[in-house]
């Protein structure tokens, strides 16, 4: 059975450009979009499809370009649109497609319409955002936010609060107003009419807001942010006069999803969006357990298989790199890395690579919290030093999932900042660029990054990878080291074996499949003595990865 109907984008790898920390072309420290036209072929080389850009519009720049002021306009730091007009043609040229990062939950406070809705309580604009009575020190609910322990600021010119999701220099949008509903789905038509091939919507299950926002009974469980109801109808009405009348892909931001509530989202009898990223993994599981990450991937294959389309991924840029989280970034980071990479690239779903993944790049730990940036680091770093707890104990417990974990530079060579920027880079280096780069990654036949095109390779070649089903074997189901699976479409049939673990593994080779002729198609280790004999035991080294393709 295939994933309902054949389209380009399920087809597709996805490869993530944190422009600000990819490449520097001005020497001003920040990654810029010229930069990431230098370093195209690089991309295209790899084997990747689609592009997706984190956020380029104008912005006061306080959450990285989550914050916009102005939909139609690049920021400066970024460059210019005609710059962004060349990256289009660039990424087109290539066979590549180029996907936008799109804020519509909330604006800068900066936004010429939050300017105008806070100006007066009797502005056209004020229904633009969500004010509501409170009085100094006393909010209208106790919600937190996302970034600091209240969703409510008080505004003292016209003695309300407003409502924000995010930091209080984010103000979310009320998407009950018409008029703003609109106005977004012109500004979307508005790139959507330049060419691009698709957004990524940022938290856009935070849309709909309650008509009462009542008390939470716990405050720190901020599930109360998301899918709240009338969600669905927004983004059907988004489908039906914007998205269904271009061909292109949308990836949408859905925190605290159930399979359940995630096919709302992607059903494609719903006419809402594509795909979705879902973050029981990366939210909910802080290091590696293998039987909750089967647990995660049978339900949400079950929930949506043949009606839907998941993405996966283990990192981005706003969790640590995934050989540091979830892998072994020490003495198997090679070999982890790679068991990582053929973990994504075989379950179903549509695989993301967050840029310096197809490297190993890891995450870092930076000294002081003043070498931080992560705005959502820093608050909850001074709300809990405010609360009494010690410094160095709230810096210990808050730097592995940092978001500057994946936003240091990407590491290019050996040459000073990893290559980066010949000024000062916006956030520091990872110290180990010296040994890990891309210059002495790309240059050995056995690398990472090759590892990487041959995964990907196998999927453009084999649509099993696409629209295969998926199976675990349930010898293993239950193994904590070991997984075990296969991808079936039509008479093609996968076997994936992975052992990640830092201890070696044998498994007898599964009893199914005796006397069914098995050919390795990939793997991170030189090919095993037990290969070259068809042994009925298999030997695994740590962190091995195997895909076999097995007889007719």
């Amino acid at each position: 059975m295939a994933v309902g109907n054949k389209t380009w984008w399920k087809e597709a790898v996805v490869y993530q450009v944190y422009w600000r920390s990819f490449y520097d072309t001005d020497g001003d420290g920040f990654g810029d979009l010229e930069g990431v036209i230098r370093k195209l072929d690089y991309i295209k080389e790899l084997g990747v499809d689609i592009i997706w850009l984190n956020p380029v519009f104008e912005s006061p720049d306080l959450d990285n370009g989550y914050d916009i002021s102005d939909y139609e306009k690049i920021m400066p730091k970024a460059g210019s649109m005609e710059t962004w007009e060349r990256l289009l043609a660039e990424v087109h040229a290539r066979g590549m497609k180029l996907i936008m990062d799109l804020v519509v939950n909330h604006t800068s406070d900066r936004h010429p319409w939050f300017l105008e809705s806070k100006s007066s309580r009797d502005n056209p604009k004020r229904d633009w955002y969500i004010w509501r009575d409170g009085s100094p020190g006393k909010p209208p609910n106790n919600w937190r936010s996302y970034f600091s322990p209240s969703a409510w600021e008080w505004d003292e010119s016209t003695g309300q609060y407003y409502f924000h999701s995010f930091a209080p220099e984010q103000p979310d949008l009320n998407w009950a107003n018409e008029e703003v509903r609109q106005e977004i789905y012109r500004m979307m038509r508005f790139w959507l009419d330049k060419g691009i091939d698709g957004f990524r919507l940022d938290a856009i299950a935070l849309l709909a807001k309650p008509r009462e926002f009542a008390d939470a009974e716990r405050p720190e469980d901020i599930r109360y942010l998301t899918n709240q109801a009338g969600v669905h109808e927004y983004l059907q009405e988004m489908n039906e006069q914007v998205l269904r009348h271009y061909d292109i892909v949308t990836v949408g931001e859905t925190a605290f999803v159930s399979p359940e509530e995630g096919l709302k989202y992607v059903g494609e009898d719903r006419g809402e969006l594509n795909m979705l990223f879902h973050f029981e993994v990366c939210d909910e599981m802080p290091s590696w357990d293998m039987k909750r990450f089967k647990e995660i991937q049978r339900r949400w294959y079950k929930g949506l298989w043949g009606r839907g389309s998941n993405s996966q991924f283990l990192n981005n840029h706003d969790h640590t790199r995934q050989v540091t989280r979830f892998g072994n970034d020490g003495p198997y980071r090679v070999e982890s890395a790679k068991l990582l990479a053929t973990l994504l690239h075989t379950l179903p779903g549509i695989p993301y690579i967050y840029q310096g993944e197809e490297i190993g790049m890891t995450g870092v730990r930076f000294d002081s919290i003043e070498q931080y940036d992560d705005i959502a680091m820093r608050n909850r770093y001074a709300e809990e030093v405010a609360g009494g707890r010690d410094a160095a104990e709230v810096l210990r417990s808050l730097q592995p999932l940092s978001r500057d974990n994946s936003r240091t530079p990407m590491q290019w060579d050996d040459s000073p900042n990893a290559g980066f920027t010949a000024g000062t880079p916006w956030i520091r280096v990872n110290p180990n660029y010296k040994e890990l780069n891309a210059e002495r990654d790309r240059s050995r036949p056995d690398s990472i990054y090759r590892y990487y095109q041959k995964l990907i390779g196998l999927r453009k070649s084999h649509e099993v990878l696409a629209y295969g089903e998926f199976e675990e074997l349930p010898e293993w189901m239950d193994s904590d080291r070991l997984y075990v699976y296969t991808r079936s479409l039509g008479e093609t049939r996968w076997l994936i074996v992975l052992n990640h673990s830092d201890e070696k593994a044998a498994l007898a080779w599964p009893s199914v499949f005796a006397g069914v002729s098995r050919a390795l198609l990939l793997s991170n280790y030189p090919e095993g003595a037990d290969e070259a004999g068809q042994a009925d035991l298999l030997e695994l080294n740590p962190h091995e990865a195997r895909i076999y393709e097995l007889g007719r």
